[in-house]
């Protein structure tokens, strides 16, 4: 039996990985888009922005070359951090990780996902927030992980899967919603569109 096809609206490794763990085929789409937030934009509205116009872009992306509506559920998504209602998105440079990274130390933030899925003339859409507490950090600390470059495509300039979860004292939520796709709500959305890669026994 074939996995179930899915298209994925990221580059992001992670989120690829997820879904093939998942046991779905994963097909990637290109989904340029501008992702400065609107001003007075709250984070919660800004990530479930970004993730409808990463699922707009690939569609349109889509349809550029093909007549036919996407035979596959598109699946996009979009993750970022918020301290105090202050959005924390990729660091520009070395010094903007380092900022947000202190600004981390010792508290506690959310990292909001927000998932969106196109599948026959409709969206379906999916929010999760969870509550990360960060360990008191030393600036010596900050600087190794920094040097390691694993901050630097990562929103709040850390990644939990890696060396990132050595800061992490404490989650309240979805592991692999701060990963980046939150694997119960997007597999209830696949769920609604008959794309299941579990089935029952015989």
């Amino acid at each position: 039996m074939n996995p179930p096809t899915v298209y994925l609206a990221s580059g992001s490794p992670r989120r690829y990985e997820i879904l093939t763990n998942l046991g779905y085929h994963v097909l990637r789409l290109p989904a340029e888009i501008d992702e400065t937030p609107y001003s007075g934009e709250n984070a919660t509205e800004y990530v479930q922005r970004m993730a409808r116009m990463k699922n707009s872009a690939a569609l349109s992306t889509w349809h550029q070359t093909q007549q036919q509506p996407p035979e596959f559920p598109l699946i996009s998504a979009d993750t970022t951090v918020s301290l105090n209602n202050l959005i924390l998105g990729k660091p520009v440079n070395t010094d903007d990780a380092a900022r947000m990274l202190k600004l981390l130390s010792g508290r506690q933030h959310q990292v909001h996902t927000a998932v969106s899925i196109y599948w026959h003339n409709q969206t379906l859409h999916s929010l999760q927030t969870s509550t990360v507490h960060f360990a008191p950090l030393q600036d010596e600390q900050i600087t190794a992980y920094i040097a390691s470059g694993e901050p630097q495509d990562k929103a709040g300039a850390y990644g939990i899967q890696g060396l990132g979860g050595m800061l992490v004292q404490h989650i309240s939520g979805s592991f692999t919603g701060i990963m980046g796709l939150p694997v119960y709500e997007t597999t209830q959305l696949l769920n609604q569109c008959g794309c299941t890669p579990l089935t029952n026994p015989d």
